[in-house]
């Protein structure tokens, strides 16, 4: 069963064409990637699926539901949780701050609320000892490193207890002792049914992570499959993975 489906998605940006005809499923439970070399579309895809972008012509549905004009803020509402390329975070708040704010996405004058409940304030609480940041709680979040961050834009979106959790680069500039703790987590989070669409370049990491993958190629679907399908396939290698896989094998 799919969680999340795009049909015949475009969007294009002035003359460029972004997404071309793009039609993808991502499996419900799953550890759902999606790759592809720079400029392929990737990150307007997540944009398109989330609402921060509008298709020029398709349909984005939401198991089965009509997401396509949705704004950011239903999507959320709806069960799905995002992060970015760069970390979304508060620098000058405290990182347990950073948590309220997300418990707290009601527009900006229910984020500048102090602790609403005692439950709020302990869910906070649990999604830090989650990602492992606890004992930083009283930091401010920009005195984190990358990788922290990285975490501390996990637990953001965790806290809400989404049903769909999309990462951009996740593994992106953060460090290989991290980078295992954070597959840790998506895995005990997914092991509780939580559905993930990751993008990455680190092909070890989504091969190692991923139940399925989707290759994506000039805007549009290129192939789906196991990730030794995927790894094993001569275009694919050829075309998108290149040494970036022969790397990970080494």
């Amino acid at each position: 069963m799919s969680v999340l489906t795009v049909e015949e998605v475009r969007k294009s940006y002035g003359g460029v064409q972004a997404l071309r005809g793009c039609t993808m499923a991502f499996a419900e439970g799953a550890v759902n990637g999606l790759i592809g070399p720079n400029g392929s579309g990737k990150t307007t895809l997540f944009n398109v699926m989330t609402g921060y972008e509008r298709p020029d012509a398709g349909r984005v549905l939401l198991r089965g539901r009509d997401m396509t004009q949705a704004t950011p803020d239903a999507v959320f509402a709806a069960g799905v949780g995002r992060t970015f390329q760069l970390t979304r975070i508060f620098p000058r708040l405290t990182v347990l701050e950073n948590v309220h704010v997300a418990a707290q996405r009601r527009g900006l004058l229910g984020q500048l609320r102090r602790w609403t409940s005692g439950a709020e304030h302990e869910r906070a609480l649990e999604a830090l000892d989650f990602v492992g940041l606890t004992r930083l709680s009283r930091e401010p979040a920009g005195s984190l490193s990358y990788g922290q961050q990285k975490l501390l834009e996990f637990a953001f979106i965790m806290v809400a207890s989404p049903s769909v959790m999309l990462l951009d680069e996740p593994a992106g500039g953060v460090n290989p002792t991290l980078l295992r703790h954070l597959a840790g987590r998506i895995k005990a989070l997914n092991a509780q049914g939580v559905t993930f669409v990751i993008v990455e370049h680190d092909m070890e990491f989504v091969m190692g992570i991923c139940d399925q993958v989707s290759v994506m190629h000039n805007g549009a679907a290129l192939m789906e499959g196991s990730p030794e399908k995927v790894r094993s396939d001569p275009a694919v290698l050829d075309a998108y993975l290149g040494t970036d896989v022969s790397a990970a094998e080494a």
